[in-house]
């Protein structure tokens, strides 16, 4: 889209989306900036356009550029019968693709000088590009808010990445949503030689709240106007860069186009594809007034120290103010190749199945495959992959176990909030979240679980990056889980052999919004009615002022169709007719035989149960109880670890007389296959318990030796 050389296309994908100044507005804003070839002095904005605090020299200042702005529209006007009549001559020349730089050089104010001031990439051949030192950093600049955004930026940053050959700084505005799951994406992706340094943006709306605007992203799509004041004072070139844009080249090629900037031009834009701003689409069809088809603002390239001496806060404000006289409002159109809705995947274009399929692509490529080290480049120190490499150097790469202590240092990359969430917890400080962790072959059991559950849950998926596009679209479709806005779904990408449930379990515990949780799994379906039975049983059993674990019994079906129980009579007399058992009843009874059945039958009032070897009860516990242990991985002992530890630290178990939980049948998963096949998954496992017992040992000393008796004579 920079340019079109003889024999080679260089395409640069984008869904650039236009600023609220058009183009017209831009082009006399850096004629208009000058008089007899000098800059006009401005005074600094200390106040919002209209206030009473403007000073009279201020205002003489003001006038005198507005007078000035008005001969330069005049000019412009000229100037676009010229460029019309030009483009009915050349009707290939039009449909190209054109880079343009805006010029602030002496002589501006006349239309030919200006028109000299504007460099067309396609109008001439492609002679040598300059150059980017090799290891020189680039840096890149997007306003991000929200969960959609911050879904496109991912997408973005892969195929930055994919090409790259430098050092980057990303320099993110975004808001507070935002800001914490991008964070948590570049800490756990740990890509070399990348920064990233975020921006508030929700300090910046007070910047431009006062521009009314209609189009779909809000106020965030004018805080490029402000990126001159909000940009590091020492930063001084940046692009800047819509969500939505896709790179099919070195974003390296892009930053050289700097070189080519001379004089005073400041700004690089390239023109729109769109016929929008053409006008005449239908009747009555009035868009903003734009040069030709208008210039595009999904990629900017900023020379901000030159930005930043000719006043542009001042310059900007002034100019927009006084268009919104006229205009009332800011509105933006599309563009061709403009991926911010799935239809735009359907749209019409000659070079459209090359941009589809490069999208595509990068919105299902491994993440993973992306941290690679820059050749001859050295990254700045890290104290996190420091720390991790000292971690991985201290193992014993011989040891039979080598793969299952690996797996417990393995930093999987993490894109929290994958879809919309939207909760406040309940003001009586009693809320419930239902935590779980599953794969792709779980994905059917949550519209269930949605119907089962109504109060807030915190899922952690694992997945690859094409299964995080397949259950994107299975959410989409789905009017159950569409429906729902408190359910936080957190993606952790898939690496290494082992499923890591354990980490899967501490990542939805640790974004849980509500002062309890309730630790299920996601082959379990709640009673009807256990969201509002847990908060109740929370007060009566004064869970904010104890340590108490509140169980919630099991049981399970062998039939995949059933008729779920809606009272605990009814399940009762389900598990005399056979139709349901107490949980893993068949294969593994010391799971669950404290909870002690029998005495559930009958019970009206909550009673107390001890901890007894390989208990693994689900509970209901404070938001600050201890995490799961990661070294546990796949199949075996992931939960009776977390229970041990909790009665390490003195958590009385209460089981709850009319509550219960029913598991629903499915295929083994692949850790339990692996776990009974292989003798040396069992030999690792039996090793990593012994080691757990020793390590609980040190830390709760004479209370902890229970647990090595209990295991020995178990």
């Amino acid at each position: 889209m920079l340019g079109v050389c003889r024999g080679r296309r260089k395409f640069l994908a984008a869904s650039l989306t236009l600023l609220c100044i058009p183009a017209i507005t831009w082009l006399y804003l850096f004629a208009g900036s000058f008089e007899d070839g000098k800059p006009v002095s401005l005074s600094p904005l200390e106040a919002q356009p209209h206030s009473p605090r403007y000073t009279a020299s201020s205002q003489r200042e003001r006038e005198s550029l507005e007078v000035r702005v008005r001969e330069v529209e005049e000019e412009n006007r000229a100037l676009r019968r010229q460029l019309s009549l030009a483009q009915g001559r050349s009707p290939s020349h039009r449909r190209g693709n054109h880079s343009k730089t805006y010029s602030m050089e002496e002589g501006t104010g006349d239309s030919e000088n200006l028109h000299a001031g504007i460099v067309a990439g396609n109008s001439s051949e492609c002679g040598q590009q300059p150059v980017v030192e090799k290891c020189e950093t680039i840096h890149v600049a997007i306003v991000c808010a929200g969960y959609n955004a911050s879904r496109d930026v991912v997408t973005l940053v892969k195929s930055v990445l994919f090409h790259r050959r430098n050092p980057l700084h990303f320099h993110l505005i975004a808001d507070s949503i935002a800001e914490q799951i991008l964070a948590t994406l570049f800490q756990t992706w740990m890509v070399p030689a990348v920064r990233v340094d975020f921006y508030n943006a929700d300090e910046l709306k007070s910047e431009v709240s006062w521009i009314p605007n209609k189009h779909y992203s809000g106020i965030y799509g004018l805080m490029k106007l402000v990126l001159t004041k909000t940009l590091p004072a020492n930063l001084e070139r940046v692009i800047v860069l819509d969500t939505d844009i896709t790179f099919a080249t070195d974003i390296a090629e892009l930053w050289a186009v700097f070189h080519k900037f001379k004089g005073q031009q400041v700004l690089g834009l390239v023109e729109n594809q769109s016929d929008w701003y053409l006008g005449n689409l239908w009747k009555n069809h009035r868009p903003w007034p734009a040069l030709g088809r208008g210039y595009n603002t999904g990629v900017i390239l900023l020379l901000l120290d030159k930005l930043r001496k000719m006043k542009w806060e001042q310059m900007w404000r002034l100019t927009a103010e006084r268009e919104l006289m006229g205009m009332l409002s800011t509105s933006l159109a599309d563009q061709v190749i403009h991926w911010n809705s799935p239809k735009k995947l359907r749209v019409k274009n000659k070079h459209v199945e090359f941009f589809r399929n490069l999208y595509l692509t990068f919105l299902e490529y491994d993440g993973n495959l992306l941290r690679r080290e820059l050749f001859g480049c050295p990254s700045e120190a890290d104290v996190n992959s420091e720390n991790l490499q000292k971690q991985l150097s201290e193992l014993d790469e011989d040891d039979l176990c080598y793969e299952f202590r690996r797996e417990r240092f393995t930093v999987h990359r993490t894109h929290l909030y994958f879809l919309h969430y939207e909760y406040e917890p309940a003001s009586d400080n009693t809320d419930v979240t239902l935590v779980a962790q599953l794969s792709m072959d779980r994905l059917q059991m949550l519209e269930a679980i949605c119907k089962h559950w109504e109060g807030p849950v915190s899922l952690a998926l694992y997945l690859s990056d094409a299964e995080a596009q397949q259950f994107l679209r299975y959410a989409q479709g789905s009017e159950v889980l569409m429906g729902r806005h408190n359910v936080a779904y957190h993606i952790v990408y898939k690496e290494g052999q082992f499923y890591p449930v354990n980490l899967l379990r501490n990542v939805a515990m640790k974004h849980v919004g509500t002062p309890y949780m309730f630790l299920s799994d996601i082959d379990f379906l709640p009673m009807y009615g256990l969201y509002e039975y847990l908060r109740k049983s929370v007060i009566q059993l004064d869970l904010a002022n104890t340590k108490k674990a509140m169980i919630v019994p099991a049981f399970e079906t062998l039939r995949y169709r059933l008729s779920f129980p809606k009272s605990k009579a009814e399940l009762l007399s389900m598990l005399d007719m056979g139709t349901l058992f107490t949980f893993r009843y068949h294969v593994w009874t010391k799971g669950h035989a404290p909870t002690n059945f029998a005495k559930w039958r009958t019970a009206t009032t909550p009673y107390r149960v001890e901890w007894e070897a390989d208990f693994e009860p689900y509970v209901v516990v404070r938001r600050d109880c201890p995490e799961y242990d990661r070294r546990f991985v796949g199949f075996g002992w992931n939960k009776v670890a977390h229970i041990m530890e909790l009665d390490a630290q003195e958590y009385e178990f209460i089981v709850l007389p009319n509550a219960y939980m029913i598991h629903m049948p499915h295929a083994p998963s692949f850790d339990i296959t692996k776990f009974r096949s292989n003798k040396q998954y069992r030999i690792c496992l039996k090793t990593l318990k012994e080691e757990f017992q020793q390590d609980m040992s040190r830390r709760y000393g004479f209370a902890a030796l229970k647990y090595l008796t209990a295991e020995n004579n178990s």
